[in-house]
């Protein structure tokens, strides 16, 4: 029976996830029919160069956003399922060990000092910067939070760390932004609100590798997050390594997330939702949700795409400011109906 329901959840989810991407490649500022969309995928198959202005909008940006969109939500999402099945707690989100403020101090200081050192490299120079910046941010978690007396890491630890390792990046994100011309300014603000309008094939094939690799092995670590969740005595008992297990499943969670923040931005709530609502429809076995948390996920963001596009279209919301819209009530809805807090 239980089986039967999470097939049908999958079912349902991945059946809601195809519309949604069919309306987000369908409509924004500019609406593209249903043949326009039929020869973009004929010309992207043979390899032609499309004529009509709508296909080429479709090619080349419309379709890569989209998918843009999936992957990301999908990579916050799982994040999300790690961290609060590593710290055993409902209120844990990707970015708290230092990813997300890290990346984001790493994506200002090439806004700011990017054009001074002569870092005109390419399209790849500003995800590089921010995936560097949330890598160190969250290896100085990680190093601060272990015990001299016994090398090990405790994870009350870890996340204390990472709350005050957060609060050090953000401050120097307000220095750079301080110190930061108008434009340079504009564009770290936007870019810290989360947008998938960059989105670009070569980047693109980037992100799918690492999201569908760190997915995979997150499905690896499911079994032992279920045991770590009877807690770390317990698991220990059943023969897992709790050291092993953090230290992997923090790597993971940093690679995949530091990847999908540095070429869309800060995305909120993504990976602190998701896990939520999937455990009030099937319960907490991990197995379920890191694989209906990357659907749901992707779900997610795509559905925040389109609002950002359409409620002010032609112009654009910054994706981040619509999941902050959609997941503070949902949250704080949650909170109060499993009275977590109240």
């Amino acid at each position: 029976m239980k089986q039967n329901k999470t097939k049908i959840i999958g079912v349902i989810l991945l059946i809601l996830l195809i519309i949604l991407s069919v309306l987000s490649a369908k409509f924004g500022a500019v609406k593209i029919s249903n043949q326009e969309i039929w020869n973009g995928f004929l010309h992207l198959f043979s390899g032609t160069a499309p004529s009509a202005l709508n296909e080429r909008i479709f090619i080349q940006i419309r379709l890569p956003r989209v998918i843009m969109g999936v992957f990301v939500g999908a990579a916050l999402a799982v994040g999300g399922v790690l961290m609060q099945a590593l710290f055993r707690n409902p209120i844990v989100e990707p970015g708290l060990v230092g990813t997300s403020s890290g990346a984001a101090f790493g994506a200002a200081l090439y806004f700011v000092l990017g054009a001074t050192f002569g870092l005109q490299l390419g399209e790849w120079i500003l995800p590089l910067a921010a995936c560097l910046g949330g890598i160190l941010s969250t290896a100085l978690v990680f190093y601060l939070s272990q015990s001299k007396k016994n090398n090990k890491t405790a994870v009350i630890s870890i996340l204390l760390t990472g709350i005050a390792i957060n609060a050090l990046f953000l401050s120097g994100v307000g220095f750079l932004s301080y110190i930061a011309r108008d434009p340079q300014a504009r564009s770290i603000t936007f870019w810290n609100l989360g947008t998938l309008s960059g989105a670009y094939w070569e980047g693109l094939y980037f992100v799918i590798s690492i999201t569908v690799l760190c997915i995979l092995l997150s499905l690896r670590f499911s079994k032992q997050l279920n045991a770590l969740m009877l807690g770390e005595q317990e698991a220990k008992m059943l023969g897992v390594e709790i050291r092993q297990l953090k230290i992997k499943v923090l790597l993971v969670n940093v690679i995949m997330v530091a990847v999908a923040t540095a070429f869309v931005g800060v995305i909120g709530f993504v990976g602190l939702i998701v896990p939520h609502l999937l455990r009030m429809l099937n319960g907490s076995d991990n197995r379920f949700l890191i694989w209906s948390g990357a659907i749901l996920g992707a779900l997610v963001l795509t559905a925040s795409d389109l609002i950002a596009r359409l409620l002010l279209a032609p112009a654009e919301l910054p994706i981040g400011i619509v999941t902050s819209m959609i997941g503070v009530p949902v949250f704080i809805f949650l909170l109060r109906r499993t009275n977590y807090f109240f």
